[in-house]
């Protein structure tokens, strides 16, 4: 009681005493500014030029002495907060007048806050900072300062144009797979022969198959749209990090794989199938949708698995439109034969006949669908399996399926069909096979060569092409790129002892000596005097083993890497539940942080304000960032490049590691001290 009243009477008397001998004037100047992130996300910055020879307050300042800075944002259904508002990193001291310490802001600072927006048509961010600024003899009263933001339409984001791009490509290349089988192509022939005769009885040029097509695209994108609608971004993301739903996806695409194989023949109910078919027959536009929806539920068996395959890759991807833009891909290519032989009926005449090849086409993808499924059943085993409410855990790696098993088996897969595609092995439904054909023995071909690729991955080789694939290089029986490639890790035999003992559970990428843990890495780069590289990284993260194996396995990054630094991989996917004594609160969304990966994932957004995998940030062991952040860098020369600057930054400014100035000033550059 008695701080809050000495600090309202040395404000009142400041106060006075300054509006006594000048005009009040605000020696604050407030711009504001936004900046589109992803599909459905914003940053907005708050930023402030303060008049030289004044300051204002942190939001963390102590508040027993000045007016910590504070956010409101005016509640709307346009857009929810994500996070708090992050700040830059600030000067802190202890302040003779109120006898506190005290965080405070000289010359300009910057605030973000991320919001998620859930109106596409624009809307304007209202809100105030509520602040107190002073100088060195006098204190202004504390003041709200409105803002309104205008917050644009939201469009998919430039940095994703390319992912979509691929997608797209990829959804597309999955419909001329399920094209090609015996569950759609006899229907193309067929459902253009009815259109045709149809138009020729009214002797009218029929639109029929082009709606037809139109149809077929809006039933899957509909179907995109409703699963992306139901999970959201997050809920399609958390089949990446989640050891159950990968278990779940691993059991579908195995039972998706053995029914093309021939084992068994998924259907979806008859009666569904009936009713869309009665449907069909109305006429009209309403009755060629039903024929389509037809189409789609006759074909189940064929398409779902490849439908499966596109769900699971928006799942990698996370972006908001990532299943739709695979969807229409896929549906595009499904949809383009009966538009495409509607406008030119003689090229029906060129068809190859339905027969065995038909069942080729899907014996070689249940193939397919069975090595891929590994993928779901690797991110398991890494990230393990967890019931929260029920106590139930088993941390990852768990031991059941490490990189070498993994190539073995796709190397037996591949080979078993080049063998199938040459007429060697025959599986329940195919034709005899009486001459090899000139496609089939160039597929052969390439399933050879691609299992005799795999073969030197048993032995250490990075296996590029497949980079992300297969589990992590430090998941295995003995591997070791670093020491293959005379690398000496961490420079230091001493070095390489401190860090041993924190790669008991998990390892470290392509067997470099790191640590998992934060404040470990710090100690041991005040002790040799060595920058940090901050790994934040994740089990089931595809592009963090892309980067590891086609990036850091170059030998010059690997040498950097290797001398230069002390690196620490975080793993924001680790289910391993900290002490009781260790979990605490987050300041982000204020849940509660019990796991090793919550508390990295917590620090990533917290001092980064990034929550994306992976992110590498160089920093000093005071925590000062020593160049702007990377996230994934495909070019191998680009993130050379990265590693040197943040070396010789770290050699130029080695002075300076004894203080809090930050050798690289960012909006993220927040001292972790």
């Amino acid at each position: 009681m008695y701080s809050i009243l000495r600090r309202s009477v040395i404000v009142a008397l400041l106060f006075l005493t300054y509006s006594a001998s000048s005009q009040v004037y605000n020696p604050l100047k407030w711009k504001y500014s936004q900046k589109q992130i992803s599909d459905s996300e914003y940053a907005v910055t708050i930023h402030v030029d303060i008049e030289k020879g004044w300051h204002t307050y942190s939001q963390y300042t102590d508040s027993n002495g000045p007016t910590p800075m504070a956010f409101t944002y005016t509640p709307a259904p346009d857009y929810k907060l994500e996070g708090k508002t992050m700040e830059d990193s600030c000067i802190t001291k202890f302040d003779s007048t109120f006898k506190v310490v005290v965080k405070y802001f000289v010359g300009q600072a910057n605030f973000t806050q991320k919001i998620i927006v859930h109106s596409p048509k624009g809307f304007t961010l209202k809100g105030n900072v509520y602040c107190q600024v002073c100088n060195e003899g006098m204190c202004l009263p504390p003041k709200a300062f409105d803002f309104a933001i205008a917050i644009p339409p939201t469009a998919p984001a430039k940095q994703a144009a390319s992912g979509y791009l691929w997608l797209w490509l990829l959804g597309f290349l999955g419909g001329l797979a399920a094209l090609f089988t015996p569950c759609v192509f006899p229907m193309v022939p067929l459902t253009v022969s009815f259109f045709t005769k149809q138009a020729s009885t009214s002797k009218k040029t029929s639109a029929g198959p082009y709606i037809y097509a139109v149809c077929i695209i809006l039933i899957y994108v509909i179907f995109g749209a409703l699963i992306t609608a139901i999970a959201g971004p997050s809920g399609l993301n958390a089949i990446a990090s989640n050891g159950w739903v990968n278990l779940i996806f691993f059991i579908i695409f195995i039972i998706f794989g053995f029914s093309f194989l021939g084992a068994f023949e998924i259907t979806l109910p008859s009666s569904w199938v009936n009713k869309t078919d009665s449907a069909s027959e109305r006429g009209g536009l309403l009755g060629i949708f039903f024929m389509a929806l037809t189409l789609c539920l006759v074909s189940f068996s064929c398409t779902a698995p490849i439908v499966g395959s596109l769900l699971a890759g928006a799942s990698l991807s996370g972006a908001y439109w990532s299943l739709i833009t695979g969807m229409f891909g896929f549906s595009t290519a499904l949809a383009l034969p009966f538009a495409i032989f509607a406008a030119v009926p003689n090229l029906m005449k060129n068809l190859p006949k339905s027969g065995g090849w038909l069942n080729s086409v899907k014996v070689v993808l249940g193939l397919l669908e069975i090595a891929f499924s590994l993928k779901f059943l690797s991110n398991t085993d890494l990230v393990g399996l967890h019931i929260k409410w029920l106590h139930f855990h088993i941390d990852g790696p768990m031991g059941i399926l490490k990189r070498e098993i993994f190539i073995a088996i796709w190397i037996v897969m591949f080979a078993i069909i080049g063998l199938y595609l040459l007429g060697k092995l025959k599986f329940h439904h195919d034709s005899d096979l009486k001459y090899l054909g000139v496609g089939r023995l160039f597929l052969a071909v390439i399933a050879f060569a691609f299992s005799l690729y795999l073969i030197p991955g048993l032995f250490g080789a990075p296996l590029k092409l497949i980079g992300g694939f297969p589990p992590p290089s430090y998941y295995a029986e003995g591997w070791s790129i670093a020491s293959s490639q005379g690398v000496k890790s961490s420079g230091t035999d001493a070095a390489k002892d401190v860090a041993k003992n924190s790669n008991q559970r998990i390892g470290c990428p392509l067997n470099l000596n790191c640590f998992h843990d934060y404040d470990e890495a710090v100690a041991a780069a005040k002790q040799f005097n060595k920058p940090i590289l901050i790994d934040f990284t994740g089990f089931s993260c595809f592009n963090c083993r892309k980067m590891e194996e086609n990036v850091w396995s170059d030998p010059g990054v690997l040498n950097i890497i290797s001398n230069d630094y002390i690196l620490v991989s975080l793993y924001v996917d680790d289910k391993m539940e900290l002490p009781e004594a260790q979990q605490f609160v987050s300041k982000i969304d204020g849940s509660k942080v019990e796991t090793l990966g919550e508390k990295w994932s917590d620090m990533e957004t917290t001092l980064y304000k990034s929550n994306a995998q992976p992110l590498y940030v160089l920093v000093d062991a005071m925590g000062n960032e020593l160049t702007p952040k990377r996230g994934y860098t495909p070019d191998v020369e680009q993130y050379k490049q990265f590693l040197e600057e943040g070396k010789n930054n770290f050699k130029a400014h080695a002075a300076n590691t004894g203080n809090n100035t930050p050798i690289f000033k960012s909006s993220s550059s927040v001292s972790l001290n």
